[in-house]
């Protein structure tokens, strides 16, 4: 490549880098803004402002954030000339006789010093500069896979607190019923209208009820502190309802997933890289030239100027730099291969996800209107036939555990497909964040 068109080259390496870096920041700070949002620790946490603060705070996306700033320097001076040597000596000193190892009597010793540089073609240098670019940017997909299981993990743990929050509820709201009807059993025995076994019976429930809801407070204890985990801040309480379980991502076009799914942007850098490796070692079959500048003063202060150059000889190409460059494109090929493998493995998760989203929605809609209402319905008959003497109180509160096992099946149901959506929705980054290498 002629000198003219090798200096676009480099430049360009280094400034589609720093220009993927000035987007990626700008677009994650517009991304921000658009959702600002002062987050008090103290107040419930929404789904938003906990993928926000994991964003900002959590100190893996940081270190990978790192990751990619370190890489950046290299770009650089991958693009640079070797460091000049400087070179200093004393040629032809005598070691016998008696001008043995004196300096400017003879009048063949000479003082030296020189520099040497070794010449890296433009050509070579755009090439290199280009490969550390593309392996900047391989870094940056790093990033890109630890933002998407961050904020997959946040959500997934903001939804598991959510809906222990719910189980809370109801447990809570059983507990409350609970109560009152012992109370109202303990009048009628006073009454004579209810037996001492219906009072010790609604004290087991009561007590059981009681349990029921501790064990409900520390599930969801747990939950927040996962999800502060994620967020790098303290939980204590979240707000909101979940999302609906809707996603789009099994229906984007596959050149839209390869720009927003970080597996695939990784494993498309991974060929960048490999093939921008393979045009690096090709440009080693020719040496590079070391040229040398030297000043030497004699005796009978004589001054001379040595000038000179050494070249390589690859004598053993075959051996060694086409060796080299076959190795590189071995792997370059497997880089493509690789990239046709995570392919279909991401096509087949995605769509294993959203059939087994399809399915949960499918029966979470068949209990909503079928299990609930039975439950419902269940309760208000034997409520009724207690009240007419028909009934006995155990099985009003057989009819009521079962009505509330029935909404907390709906609930854990509603869960598990909230939780698959999460896996499905942020498998991919946002657009504005994403950066196809």
């Amino acid at each position: 490549m002629h000198l003219a068109n090798a200096l676009p080259a480099r430049r360009q390496g280094g400034l589609r880098l720093r220009a993927l870096a000035l987007a990626l920041t700008l677009a994650f700070a517009c991304s921000l803004a658009a959702h600002a949002q002062n987050v008090d620790e103290a107040a419930p946490w929404t789904l938003e402002a906990a993928l926000q603060s994991a964003a900002q705070r959590n100190t893996s996306i940081q270190a990978a954030q790192a990751s990619v700033d370190a890489s950046a320097e290299s770009v650089v001076s991958a693009g640079q000339l070797p460091n000049p040597k400087l070179s200093a000596g004393i040629d032809a000193l005598p070691v016998n006789g008696d001008q043995a190892f004196t300096i400017g009597q003879n009048i063949l010793t000479m003082r030296r010093i020189g520099i040497e540089q070794e010449w890296v073609s433009p050509h070579k240098r755009a090439l290199q500069s280009d490969l550390a670019g593309r392996m900047a940017e391989r870094e940056q997909t790093g990033y890109l896979t630890q933002l998407a299981s961050v904020r997959e993990r946040t959500a997934s743990a903001w939804l598991n607190a959510a809906y222990a929050k719910r189980a809370v509820a109801l447990r809570a709201a059983l507990l409350d019923h609970m109560n009152h009807e012992l109370a109202a059993t303990e009048a009628s025995y006073r009454g004579a209208k209810a037996t001492a076994a219906d009072v010790t019976q609604a004290k087991l429930m009561l007590a059981q009820a009681s349990d029921d809801r501790l064990k409900a407070r520390q599930v969801l204890q747990t939950a927040l502190i996962d999800l502060s985990r994620w967020t790098a801040a303290s939980v204590t309480d979240i707000t909101g309802e979940p999302p609906a379980p809707e996603s789009t991502v099994a229906a984007l076009p596959a050149d839209q997933l390869r720009s927003v799914e970080p597996a695939l942007i990784a494993a498309a850098a991974d060929i960048h890289v490999a093939d921008a490796d393979v045009a690096v070692a090709s440009s080693r079959r020719s040496p590079n030239w070391t040229w040398n500048v030297s000043y030497l003063q004699g005796g009978a202060n004589s001054r001379f100027v040595s000038v000179g150059v050494s070249i390589p000889l690859p004598i053993h190409r075959a051996n060694v730099e086409d060796r080299d460059v076959s190795g590189k494109a071995d792997l370059a090929t497997r880089a493509r291969l690789s990239y046709e493998d995570t392919q279909r493995q991401i096509e087949a998760d995605i769509q294993t996800l959203a059939t087994t989203l399809a399915s949960g929605r499918e029966r979470l809609a068949a209990l909503q209107t079928a299990l609930v209402p039975a439950a419902d319905a269940r309760v208000d008959l034997a409520v009724a036939a207690y009240r007419a003497g028909t009934g006995s109180l155990a099985e009003t509160f057989a009819a009521r555990r079962a009505q509330l096992d029935a909404q907390l099946q709906v609930l854990d149901l509603q869960r598990e497909v909230s939780l698959t959506w999460a896996q499905l929705e942020y498998q991919v980054v946002p657009p504005a964040l994403a950066v196809n290498p």
